[in-house]
């Protein structure tokens, strides 16, 4: 048996995210695989790779939950990969450090869902804050913690 793995939606995915778990994965021996539809560097690990999928509208997130297994991380932005995660049994968390559940996941989509249609009409809702050192701490956490339960 290999573990729980970490599932990575590589396309929007900070920098320094990436970075945290390329170190964390080189560290613990996780394996850790980043998925886009574009070409990405990843660090020569026996740990790490990357899935290149073809364009197109959630391609990306369709084959890390068809890949992904129960116990498996996925990090990601996109309310709905979190929630297909979640209901194939593993753990979504974000760039910033927040946890997806069971609990909280269905008022997030609803609320992705509204915003969405606030912007439909024309309303600028704007965007998410950048990314900032408490984000990136509170990520660093919620990593550390999983791993923590899933040692190798």
């Amino acid at each position: 048996m290999t573990g729980p793995r970490i599932w990575v939606d590589a396309d929007a995915c900070p920098g320094v995210i990436k970075d945290i778990l390329f170190r964390a994965s080189r560290r613990t021996g996780t394996p850790l695989t980043l998925v886009a539809n574009q070409p990405l560097a990843v660090p020569p690990s026996p740990h790490i790779a990357f899935l290149q999928v073809r364009r197109g509208f959630d391609v990306a997130d369709r084959e890390i939950v068809a890949r992904m297994s129960a116990g498996d991380l996925v990090v990601t932005q996109d309310i709905p990969l979190a929630a297909d995660a979640i209901a194939k049994g593993g753990l979504a968390i974000s760039p910033r450090g927040e946890v997806y559940s069971n609990e909280t996941i269905g008022e997030r989509l609803a609320m992705r869902d509204f915003m969405d249609s606030l912007r439909s009409t024309g309303v600028d809702t704007g965007g998410p804050a950048a990314l900032g050192p408490r984000d990136s701490q509170a990520f660093a956490r919620q990593l550390d913690t999983w791993l923590s339960r899933n040692p190798r």
